[in-house]
């Protein structure tokens, strides 16, 4: 069984389901990247996998252990860390309280994450007392990333993490996003960048209308001409 395993999700908002029978598994130090058209059912899969949205049918193990009855507070203690696009910080504290805000569950002493924190994304070192609100759209994003990773997770969900940045701050993000997985952390992203995040991804799934219609390595993907001509623009 995967580290992983969202078999056959199904469910939605009041009656109308979103996801039908949708797969999604990820292994440790894995990066699996769901990409697909607008409306497509990628951030409704993410929040069914986080247990913001109640199934009617399927499952989620991680782990092993079968958490689909599990609250996202549950579901953070047993190691899972999510990332929303929006409103992802506290933008009235500073970079280091954020960070602080991550180890809420914690009873140990956290100080080594943060360094860890700081060594993965410096310029939050340097900004550690600057009120997050303050920061660029990137370094934002950074803060909510490193506060995910203070809870010390076995699986991280990044929901359109580099929505609204530039380029040159896509790739940085992607870049870190890549160390983050090769300390052995699953990663399960959803992107618009389909192109760009595939790239990067182990694994792809590829939803249209909340099903999966391709799901491979994303070199295989990107290389599929129907994925090209169809999700990638050519």
């Amino acid at each position: 069984m995967s580290f992983l395993n969202a078999s056959a999700m199904t469910g939605g908002y009041g009656a109308a389901d979103i996801l039908h029978s949708c797969d999604i598994t990820v292994e440790q130090g894995q990066i699996a990247v769901i990409v697909g058209p607008n409306g497509a059912g990628k951030s409704t899969a993410m929040k069914a996998v986080f247990g913001m949205l109640p199934l009617r049918e399927g499952s989620v193990t991680l782990d092993g252990q079968d958490i689909t009855g599990l609250t996202p507070q549950e579901r953070v203690a047993m190691g899972m860390g999510f990332v929303p696009q929006t409103n992802n910080v506290f933008v009235s504290m500073t970079v280091q309280e954020n960070l602080e805000m991550g180890a809420y569950l914690r009873r140990d002493d956290f100080r080594s994450t943060m360094e860890q924190v700081f060594d993965l994304f410096p310029i939050l070192r340097e900004k550690r007392r600057q009120p997050a609100g303050e920061l660029s759209g990137g370094q934002r994003q950074q803060v909510a990333v490193g506060r995910a990773l203070m809870t010390e997770p076995k699986l991280l969900m990044l929901d359109e993490p580099t929505a609204g940045v530039s380029p040159i701050v896509m790739d940085e993000l992607f870049d870190r996003i890549i160390e983050v997985a090769r300390t052995g952390i699953a990663i399960l992203m959803v992107e618009q960048n389909a192109r760009q995040a595939l790239n990067i991804a182990d694994r792809g799934y590829v939803l249209v209308q909340g099903r999966n219609a391709y799901t491979d390595t994303g070199e295989a993907l990107l290389a599929n001409p129907e994925v090209r001509r169809t999700f990638l623009g050519g």
